[in-house]
């Protein structure tokens, strides 16, 4: 019988069935330890009040509260003061000649262009060739009058006379008439040469020779009168009435590493009920040739100053309850303060109220910490006692685990 065991047992089919026996077994034994080691390790943490977990590390600033000065930032173009359209004021003709080029400074009467003057001219010829014609027949009927009224009554019958003065009358009033078309053919031939109205620079050209330039339709030149230059920007509507006629600027354009000085000359009457903006145009000098019309500019104005500190804008939060931020007290610590925000600057959010100058405010991420939570400041000497005080207490635990 003893044969027949150890004869079942050293067979193939028993092996695989030992083998799985003894895996079972040893999985279970490694999975029992680890749970014990597991509620051990929980159970002294419980014990000891300690869980290892090393406070956040934040970063704080401290923020120094005093006179802020308050500036209105606005966004705009640079154009010209008067922008001038320049086009053909007589008849349709075709241009001949174009003497100047965007960027030209000229004066007031100085050519621009020229047209084809031969119908022109042809015009004013045949309008003096009539002047003449009528001219002559004036004085030929003015003669026969005054020869009318030497001869008396005897010589002439009365309607005779009166014929001929009114003949007279007619033919002086025909070289008025003729006069005054030689005067307007004389325009019009003075028209065919286009002319500055005034001094200032040229900012467009779109005269071609060759081109048809007709009155009325066609935009020759634009011309920025006297060489004026302002920027034309929008500001919000809660800026406007900070803003006043005769203030200076700093404008700024892209590109262009220093400022340009300019002054308030004329503030919109009206807020656009879209954009909810009012229009502001600065002067600027007309003769920096930086300023050209079409740039992109920025301007800041200064108007005043008020009393509170400036905060980066992830400093402060908001909520049901209003603005507000997050302080490390002297525990380290988080305490929440409400906090009045008076306006946003280009370097940040100006706070009026609710900070006294001297706190340690959470500077960014302060949307995932609560308040009370104890914090390590980044920087700070607190900040590595506390993560070697944490991670001395995760060591004992292990060591106790063991």
């Amino acid at each position: 019988m003893n044969q027949q065991l150890m004869s079942d047992n050293a067979s193939p089919e028993g092996r695989p069935a030992r083998w799985r026996l003894y895996a079972g077994i040893g999985v279970a034994v490694v999975l029992a330890l680890a749970a014990g080691a597991w509620l051990l390790g929980r159970g002294h943490a419980a014990a000891t009040g300690k869980d290892g977990v090393v406070p956040p590390l934040i970063t704080v600033i401290i923020p120094s509260r005093g006179e802020v000065t308050a500036s209105v930032s606005l966004t705009g173009l640079i154009s010209a003061r008067n922008d001038m359209p320049i086009g053909n004021e007589g008849d349709a003709g075709r241009i001949s000649e174009v003497l100047v080029e965007p960027g030209d400074h000229v004066r007031q009467g100085q050519v621009l262009a020229k047209l084809n003057p031969i119908a022109a001219q042809s015009n004013v010829d045949n309008m003096q060739a009539s002047l003449e014609q009528e001219r002559a027949n004036s004085v030929m009927a003015k003669g026969e009058w005054e020869r009318a009224q030497q001869g008396g009554s005897d010589l002439f019958s009365k309607e005779e006379n009166e014929r001929r003065r009114m003949s007279a009358t007619t033919a002086e009033a025909k070289v008025k008439a003729a006069e005054a078309q030689v005067t307007d053919a004389r325009n019009r031939l003075a028209h065919t040469i286009i002319r500055a109205p005034t001094d200032g620079i040229v900012l467009t050209r779109t005269a071609e020779v060759g081109q048809i330039a007709v009155p009325g339709s066609t935009v020759l030149f634009r011309l920025a009168r006297d060489g004026q230059i302002e920027m034309r920007g929008q500001v919000a509507e809660q800026d406007v009435p900070h803003l006043k006629v005769g203030q200076e600027a700093q404008v700024r354009l892209d590109g262009v590493a220093r400022s340009f000085n300019g002054t308030i000359w004329q503030i919109g009457a009206i807020i656009d009920s879209t954009t909810r903006q009012g229009t502001v145009r600065i002067a600027l000098s007309a003769s920096d040739q930086d300023l050209r019309p079409g740039a992109f500019a920025r301007a800041e104005i200064q108007v005043g100053s008020s009393l509170g500190v400036i905060l980066p804008q992830t400093a402060v939060l908001s909520d049901e309850q209003g603005n507000y931020v997050l302080i490390v007290g002297g525990d380290n610590k988080l305490e929440r303060r409400g906090v009045t925000v008076a306006g946003a600057r280009s370097e940040g959010l100006l706070v009026s109220d609710g900070l006294g100058g001297n706190e340690r405010v959470v500077a960014v991420a302060g949307a995932f910490l609560r308040t009370g939570e104890v914090v390590s400041i980044a920087g700070h000497s607190d900040a590595g006692s506390l993560a070697q005080k944490a991670a001395m207490a995760g060591a004992k635990d292990s060591v106790s685990a063991q």
